[in-house]
């Protein structure tokens, strides 16, 4: 079964270089971006989208299927491998963007700019 477009599940968003995400909130579509499970049990039709900006009233077009998508389990473990390398490097890139943040608040010149706010404060 195709991607539900119309499911409260499904989200797509387009970023600026062009590419476009199209997954399964849930993470219940294993075939993502290609396909939902056939009966899945958490579909939702969505009823109203409140708060949100749509940049266009068209969702990018699916993109075409590998050959023995649904057949062929390799895909599916693939995926699954891909997804386990993104989240295993999450953490470690966390970790340096909160090293480069304490990095900037002891550096020299915000050291300067707090004594400059604590004797105006004075």
């Amino acid at each position: 079964m195709p991607m539900r477009q119309e499911c409260k599940q499904f989200e797509s968003r387009t970023y600026p270089n062009g590419d476009t995400v199209r997954k399964c909130n849930l993470d219940l579509a294993p075939e993502a971006p290609w396909r939902c499970p056939e009966n899945c049990s958490s579909y939702e039709r969505r009823t109203v989208d409140v708060n949100w900006s749509h940049g266009t009233l068209i969702t990018p077009a699916t993109p075409e299927e590998p050959v023995g998508l649904g057949e062929d389990e390799s895909i599916v473990h693939l995926l699954e491998s891909v997804e386990g390398i993104v989240n295993a490097a999450a953490p470690q890139m966390q970790a340096e963007v909160e090293a480069e943040r304490k990095k900037k608040k002891r550096s020299p010149r915000n050291m300067l700019k707090r004594k400059k706010q604590k004797k105006r404060k004075k």
